[in-house]
């Protein structure tokens, strides 16, 4: 086997028959000039277009160009599963096959790993797409913004650049390749931003509808459950269920007081929902009882968490 390289991109591609070939070219041309090691792992999504014959011929080009091809379209998360998986590279850049991404940016982007950042997310600040996916766009950035705590102003950036380490230590599968910042984030990565440039698109159409925008947010709620209440789920599951058991006992007491200033106490509708609300509080608490047990069972079994660093000589190194 070869040597590792210094870097690998990896580059999902789906339907960009037309555009691969340049973009290898280009690749070749900017790492070639400043003698930087790299290869190139294109996974191909399912393509139809013969996006998979370029990767071939390339390959029989340059051996640094290597290919994967999915069966069926599985999406962009799994094929950059997939490319973290396969890369050797001590640092991995990741950009989209359709020429928007420029590679050009690849020596600024090595440089500030070196420096110290552990991701680089690419910032498109002047985009050239339609009003319909930038403003969109711009939403869901605030949005996670606000509710991740990470202060960047473009998590779906096709162009970012990680060590190694970062990439070999997140799982990304459904919608969550828009997240790989937040993930890196919360485990304890330092996260940096960058302008990059951002081409017109040359060849072909988008091949993003509105559903990623619904899919999105959805991950972002599994995101921020798992990351703030796997834990400790009674959190979450006591406190929702405290709000239904109060209401339903406020509602209650009402009738009690009345029936004792009254003496006559009548079966109403808002009676009934009193007691299902103290029934679903007491059902949440429950479940988050539950969560805590189960939780601390996979506690108990699970190994250490990693370690960044560690002084010489300590207990256990």
């Amino acid at each position: 086997m070869t040597p590792a390289p210094r870097l690998s991109l990896v580059i999902p591609a789906y339907n960009e028959a037309e555009s691969l070939p340049v973009l290898l070219e280009e690749i070749r041309g900017v790492c070639d000039g400043r003698g930087i090691s790299y290869e190139v792992i294109v996974i191909d999504d399912g393509s139809t277009d013969g996006t998979f014959d370029e990767v071939l011929a390339a390959n029989a080009r340059d051996p640094r160009v290597h290919g994967v091809r999915f069966r069926r379209n599985s999406g962009k998360a799994a094929a950059l599963a997939e490319g973290f998986r396969r890369a050797r590279g001590a640092a991995v850049i990741t950009m989209d096959a359709d020429l928007q991404d420029n590679p050009g940016e690849i020596p600024s982007l090595l440089r500030m790993l070196d420096e110290g950042a552990d991701m680089v997310s690419g910032w498109k600040k002047v985009r050239h797409d339609p009003w319909h996916k930038t403003m969109p766009s711009k939403l869901f950035n605030a949005v996670t913004a606000a509710a991740s705590g990470i202060k960047l102003h473009d998590f779906n950036c096709g162009l970012k650049a990680y060590k190694a380490e970062v990439v070999k230590s997140i799982e990304v599968y459904g919608e969550l390749h828009r997240y790989i910042p937040v993930l890196a984030h919360w485990n304890g990565f330092a996260v940096a931003e960058k302008v990059v440039e951002h081409r017109p698109r040359r060849f072909g159409i988008s091949k993003y509808g509105w559903a990623r925008f619904t899919n999105g947010l959805f991950d972002l709620v599994t995101l921020l459950f798992l990351h703030r209440y796997t834990r400790r789920p009674l959190h979450l599951f006591g406190f929702v269920g405290l709000l239904f058991t109060l209401a339903g006992f406020g509602v209650l007491a009402g009738f009690a007081i009345a029936w004792m200033v009254t003496g006559a106490l009548h079966v109403r509708p808002l009676m009934l929902a009193g007691v299902a609300s103290m029934i679903v509080g007491v059902q949440f608490v429950s479940i988050g009882l539950l969560g805590e047990l189960i939780n601390q069972r996979f506690i108990s079994s699970s190994p250490p968490p990693p370690v960044a660093r560690a002084t010489p000589g300590v207990p256990g190194g």
